[in-house]
């Protein structure tokens, strides 16, 4: 097998601004729901344990039930996808208030 060595973009110079580190939660949120969602569809239910041969998880809660480490895993996932993004030259700005109901 041959040996895969991961080369994700270079975000270390990144920083990102208060405004659009306040997005990180939101997004973190919405990747958890995107996850629940498909795990759902794909006939998964939660169980107090995971169990792959019943198709259960206990993950399969609303985000702000969810343990911090395990936000913790959907709000990196969510930074750096911010961080990439800028690293790849573009911006992100806020234009309008959104549908956070946080407005």
């Amino acid at each position: 097998m041959k040996t895969y060595t991961p080369q994700p973009i270079d975000t270390s110079g990144v920083t990102i601004s208060d405004d659009i580190g306040e997005l990180t939660e939101l997004l973190a949120k919405n990747v958890h729901e995107v996850y629940v969602q498909g795990r759902l569809a794909e006939g998964w239910r939660y169980g107090p344990r995971r169990d792959d041969a019943k198709k259960q998880n206990p993950t399969l809660i609303p985000y702000e039930e969810l343990s911090e480490s395990e936000k913790s895993y959907d709000r990196q996932t969510a930074m750096e996808t911010l961080r990439s993004i800028i690293a790849l030259g573009y911006e992100i700005k806020r234009v309008r208030p959104g549908l956070s109901g946080q407005d």
